[in-house]
């Protein structure tokens, strides 16, 4: 069987890593990949978003699966094309019209307002309805959210205290801050509690609970700093315990499976649920149309089914007949970034070092320069540990992170101290 992985980040990498252990004879191609990737797949030069190159290269390469990594060719409607285009291929990923649940904040919350999903209480505005949206602010209790309503690369949330700086970025958003990702703007209650990600294979009708995670969005120990892609996860979240996981299913993904039936949205694919645990209780956050990145570096690591099998399946609308087998082991992830991201940095420093068995080193942002590994990102490598619990493997993958070094590399020293702060009942 030939598969095609698109993209090219940790999240890819460690897709594919995962594909590659299945017992189905295979083959892998990645567009692009990375270095990582190239130890045990065929890497395609090219862009997500050049679907004719991905179209020339399902019909020369003979691939009967493509697997969609990022959320910008799913929101430009690659499955549509592909559909339309090699009928016989089968696409892990959404429809265009499926993918709008990631590809349009209000959209999403429409959605969730409809089927009865739990979320915050919200209102959307365009650029000609500025002084209505300040009106709403004045009406609500600090801090204040505001959400740019397309798709920012992560870094359309705006939370705030002030109620003139919220109005005066609010500004700033309809002025084109984020773009035309911009051009609406989600203003949503703010839902105090601690946050974690739920992710599920679906075809539609039935689906796989995978691994929770947990991941960590500041660029600061402490969650302090710029907003980046994520420092750095964890699985499992201590506090996502069988009660209220039981609350996640019954409330939240039960309902949206439910829903994108009932809607009629061509879904066969992940979907990223950002929640919020607000006394016990999951409220969506957002919706994500794949998996999260660097939460699928430890969550990719926790799965002992045959995540090939239950692709297989999920295309062909079967996964009612598939059973997934998760690993008691934790995994902590720690990002390697450039120093100076997320904002400006350089790359082409070469990567030295190596981590011994039992670690694994997904690459987020590298190159190969004259034979040479070299950064070529703001988050350059993920490094992924597993142990019998969440303390041994935080402890195993920053002893790999040392083995690894690149010149002004920079990483967050307390990646997953916050859970086990929480499983130690905070006694410090």
């Amino acid at each position: 069987m030939n598969i095609l992985v698109i993209g090219g980040g940790g999240r890819e990498h460690a897709i594919a890593w995962k594909i590659d252990q299945s017992r189905i004879d295979h083959n892998i191609f990645c567009l692009p990949g990375n270095p990582g990737t190239a130890a045990f797949a065929t890497n395609i030069p090219g862009k997500v978003t050049d679907f004719p190159l991905v179209k020339d290269t399902v019909a020369e390469k003979n691939i009967d699966l493509v697997v969609v990594g990022p959320e910008v060719p799913l929101v430009e409607g690659i499955t549509d094309f592909l559909a339309a285009e090699v009928p016989s291929v089968k696409v892990i990923g959404p429809s265009k019209k499926g993918a709008m649940l990631e590809g349009s904040k209000d959209f999403a919350k429409d959605f969730m307002t409809r089927h009865g999903i739990p979320t915050a209480k919200y209102a959307t505005f365009t650029g000609t309805s500025y002084e209505e949206a300040c009106a709403f602010l004045d009406g609500m209790q600090p801090p204040y959210v505001l959400k740019a309503d397309g798709l920012a690369a992560g870094k359309g949330v705006l939370i705030v205290s002030d109620l003139q700086e919220a109005k005066s970025l609010l500004k700033d958003v309809f002025d084109g801050k984020f773009g035309a990702a911009g051009d609406k703007v989600v203003i949503e209650q703010f839902l105090d509690g601690i946050e974690m990600s739920a992710f599920v294979l679906t075809d539609g009708k039935d689906y796989l609970l995978l691994p929770e995670a947990k991941d960590y969005k500041r660029i600061g120990d402490g969650d302090t700093g710029l907003n980046t892609g994520g420092m750095g996860s964890v699985s499992p979240v201590c506090f996502a315990d069988e009660a209220f996981m039981e609350k996640v299913r019954k409330r939240v993904i039960e309902p949206t499976i439910a829903g994108i039936a009932k809607d009629n949205l061509d879904y066969k694919g992940f979907i990223f649920f950002g929640l919020m645990n607000c006394g016990g209780d999951p409220y969506v956050i957002e919706y994500n149309v794949r998996m999260g990145d660097p939460e699928t570096e430890s969550v990719m690591t926790r799965i002992k089914s045959d995540l090939l099998a239950h692709m297989i399946a999920c295309a062909d609308g079967t996964l009612a007949d598939e059973e997934i087998e998760i690993s008691d082991k934790a995994a902590v992830t720690v990002i390697m970034a450039s120093g100076g991201y997320p904002e400006a940095y350089k790359s082409g420093y070469p990567i030295l070092g190596h981590v011994e068995k039992g670690s694994m080193v997904f690459h987020c942002g590298t190159s190969f320069k004259d034979n040479v590994v070299v950064t070529a990102g703001g988050r350059v490598l993920a490094v992924t540990a597993n142990a019998a619990n969440i303390e041994d493997a935080r402890e195993d993958a920053y002893d790999a992170v040392g083995n690894l070094f690149f010149e002004d590399c920079y990483y967050r020293n307390d990646i997953a101290c916050d859970l086990l702060s929480l499983e130690g009942g905070d006694e410090d």
